[in-house]
């Protein structure tokens, strides 16, 4: 079977491509739903660095500094230089609704919730279905990246 591209004709037999690959048309770029990949890898890295020997944030106390007093100077709230976090949830929040859809539907294919040639049915159930936060939704997945990058592949971005 051959189709059109932009006025040139492709043997799909011959190329190995699929319909669906000719059929999207994503709102943000495949370079950028990557980008979001490697984003919430480094945010995983991050997270599995403070969970060292099975214990996280284990506070020590030094007897010698111990006194009577409370005196709290040194418990001021801890800023991380690490915003990675941070910064993917609210590069996700402050995608519009079509962005968001799309970026949970190829989340939605890598995970095997749908197929590839199943994309624009996946868009338009994750539009359905978004009533809260889709940064926390998507982020609260352990393997995110890992079904970004296989959604991404299935859909042969």
């Amino acid at each position: 079977m051959t189709i059109a591209n932009d006025e040139k004709w492709i043997d799909k037999e011959k190329t190995g491509l699929s319909e669906a690959t000719m059929d999207i048309d994503l709102t943000l770029s495949a370079d950028t739903i990557r980008l979001y990949a490697q984003k919430a890898r480094a945010v995983a890295s991050a997270m599995q660095d403070t969970f060292e020997g099975g214990h996280e944030g284990d506070v020590e106390f030094d007897a010698d500094s111990l006194e009577e007093g409370h005196n709290h100077d040194g418990l001021a709230e801890e800023e991380s230089d690490d915003l990675s976090d941070e910064e993917l949830r609210e590069l996700i929040e402050d995608l519009n609704v079509d962005e968001a859809a799309e970026l949970v539907a190829v989340t939605w294919i890598g995970r095997g919730d749908f197929e590839a040639e199943d994309f624009q049915q996946a868009v338009d159930e994750a539009r359905e279905r978004a009533v809260g936060s889709t940064a926390k939704y998507l982020l609260g997945m352990p393997l995110f990246a890992d079904y970004l990058e296989a959604g991404l592949d299935a859909l042969d971005l």
